[in-house]
């Protein structure tokens, strides 16, 4: 999997300032890619127009080379706020995609119980969302968007609600999960050092219209878990490099 931003130039109808322009950028199947820049940039946008809720009104934007209105089912979506149902189980929340498109009742079961293994709640399977913590209802959101089976998870700062430490935690878990699965992943987020911490490439925006000023490649903290990274020098030289370019832009 692979998706490509080429040359694309977007604006919303009632708004004569263009949201981006020209903006170009990859994302290589495997890759752990953040996108990060200053308040009303467009970063939402990006993932609007790649879920086919905006239509492109210049450039590109390919999956594997071909146009993605041509393609289906590329990608699944984690919201900043979990979306649970609360009159359903968290089984039956984690389900629903799967009832939906007529997964047998058994296998729903097996693959709802493999799911919360993972993200470590299958004792919580038949409790409410009321039961949960903030952390517990996202790490359900985010097993309910692996269970897409999609090649591409786009994360639109899915960690902003919480409080600091189930922050580091819940990130850290996601992460060691997508790497394990062999997902692609996008990650929209205001974080400096959420971004290093988790991806191989950090896009830094400029502000509205959106072009890309700088990426980032993570070379030596590849490979490294989010913990870990946090303690190195390059992470804070990363850092630094980061906030001088949005600090420019905020300036």
């Amino acid at each position: 999997m692979m998706l490509e931003f080429k040359n694309v130039s977007f604006r919303y109808a009632v708004d004569e300032f263009p949201m981006m322009e020209n903006l170009s950028f990859s994302v290589e199947e495997g890759d752990f890619v953040s996108i990060i820049g200053a308040s009303g940039c467009g970063k939402s946008t990006i993932f609007r127009l790649i879920n086919g809720l905006e239509q492109l009104q210049k450039g590109e934007i390919l999956v594997n080379g071909r146009p993605i209105r041509e393609q289906k089912q590329y990608s699944a979506f984690m919201p900043r706020k979990d979306l649970l149902f609360p009159w359903r189980t968290i089984e039956k929340n984690i389900c629903l995609p799967m009832e939906l498109a007529g997964v047998p009742a058994a296998e729903q079961a097996k693959r709802c119980r493999d799911v919360l293994t993972q993200v470590g709640l299958l004792e919580y399977m038949k409790k409410y969302p009321k039961d949960l913590s903030g952390g517990m209802k996202q790490r359900v959101s985010f097993a309910r968007t692996l269970l897409s089976g999609a090649d591409m998870l786009l994360l639109d700062e899915p960690f902003s609600a919480l409080d600091y430490q189930t922050r580091l935690s819940v990130s850290a878990d996601i992460y060691r999960i997508i790497r394990q699965e062999g997902k692609t992943a996008l990650l929209v987020t205001h974080d400096i050092s959420e971004a290093i911490s988790m991806s191989d490439r950090v896009a830094v925006l400029t502000r509205r219209p959106a072009r890309v000023k700088a990426v980032h490649d993570m070379g030596p903290l590849r490979g490294l878990p989010p913990m870990e990274r946090r303690d190195t020098p390059e992470f804070h030289t990363f850092f630094n490099a980061i906030w001088k370019e949005l600090e420019l832009h905020d300036g």
